[in-house]
């Protein structure tokens, strides 16, 4: 029972926000999440600062969807969560239209440089 705490409910409640194409509600919702998030819910956070990049990509707001993305990539650095990187790079594919945009190119940056670590480590 302890899965479904008020903290996971809003979770769940901002994802269906996003689905329905609430943007703004969301983004919002996910925030208020996000700062209720006990400290150590590390990987929970990585995932919910890429559902927010995703709710600003619905507000058209690329530069805000980056911000949670670069943020999502900084813990990501110290705790690796696949899941969260496949959110990430989902996010990313949805930017496509402001390829162009210097944070879209800052944030291209640092999943290349992603990338080309987990690459030699793995190579």
């Amino acid at each position: 029972m302890d899965w479904f705490s008020p903290i996971r409910l809003a979770g769940f409640k901002g994802n269906t926000l996003m689905t329905a194409g609430r943007g703004r509600e969301a983004r919002e919702t996910l925030e208020q999440v996000l700062a209720d998030l006990p400290d150590e819910s590390i990987k929970q956070r990585t995932v919910y600062l890429a559902d927010i990049a995703a709710a600003a990509v619905l507000e058209q707001d690329p530069e805000l969807a980056c911000r949670y993305l670069e943020e999502a990539l900084d813990l990501l650095g110290r705790n690796w969560y696949a899941t969260a990187m496949d959110r990430v790079k989902e996010v990313r594919q949805s930017l496509r239209e402001w390829d162009s945009l210097p944070a879209v190119r800052s944030l291209d940056d640092r999943l290349y440089d992603w990338h080309t670590t987990v690459n030699s480590l793995i190579g």
